[in-house]
């Protein structure tokens, strides 16, 4: 099982990162060992100063697929949730202006917070709100409209490097207004309303 993640793909959030908006899905991965649920709490790692936030819509890959078609694309995900991608920036910057790769930055462990996935039948569309909400106040919020690429095109994009096995999970990318995290944040993740994630940072 492996996470394929999606960097900047709300032009809101590389806008406020600085960076020009991408041309294809910038990909990124992180390890199986990054995987927080069940509402278990976050504990803020010694080697960072600065652990961002960052809530995303995920993706539950139902299909072996290799060098899937963008029409075909839909056939290989079979339900959804929310998650959160957890950052350390401070690291982040360093490795970025001497040009080393980040997986420290990305895959560490307990940075990829998932929810339970819920079917997609239970929905009439495939556009999402998401959004989260820290200690009972609004923080990030969006409509997976906005995404500059979508499901399918993100899928087709990645199974021509990756071969897609199910199980895996897809994280699509997160709208602005991320931020640091503290201790005793309490996080609550909603898709289309409804709260998927209520976790403490420890």
């Amino acid at each position: 099982m492996k996470i394929i993640c999606v960097g900047m793909n709300y032009a809101n959030h590389a806008t406020e990162l600085g960076d020009d908006l991408p041309q294809n899905p910038v990909l990124f991965m992180k390890p199986d060992s990054a995987i927080l649920k069940n509402n278990k709490p976050f504990y803020l790692p010694d080697f960072s100063e600065r652990i961002d936030y960052e809530v995303e819509l995920i993706v539950h890959i139902s299909r072996l697929g290799k060098n899937i078609m963008k029409k075909y694309a839909h056939r290989y995900y079979d339900a959804v949730g929310v998650g959160f991608d957890f950052t350390a920036r401070d690291l982040q910057k360093n490795v970025r202006a001497s040009g080393m790769p980040w997986e420290i930055t990305k895959g560490f462990d307990g940075s990829a917070v998932v929810s339970e996935f819920v079917s997609l039948e239970q929905f009439e569309k495939r556009d999402f709100d998401i959004r989260l909400d820290i200690n009972g106040k609004t923080a990030q919020k969006a409509n997976t409209r906005d995404m500059l690429f979508s499901i399918d095109q993100i899928i087709a994009y990645a199974s021509q490097y990756f071969t897609l096995k199910i199980g895996d999970i897809l994280f699509t990318g997160t709208p602005p207004g991320i931020g640091p995290l503290h201790i005793n944040d309490n996080l609550q993740g909603y898709l289309n309303g409804r709260c998927m994630i209520d976790m403490l940072v420890k």
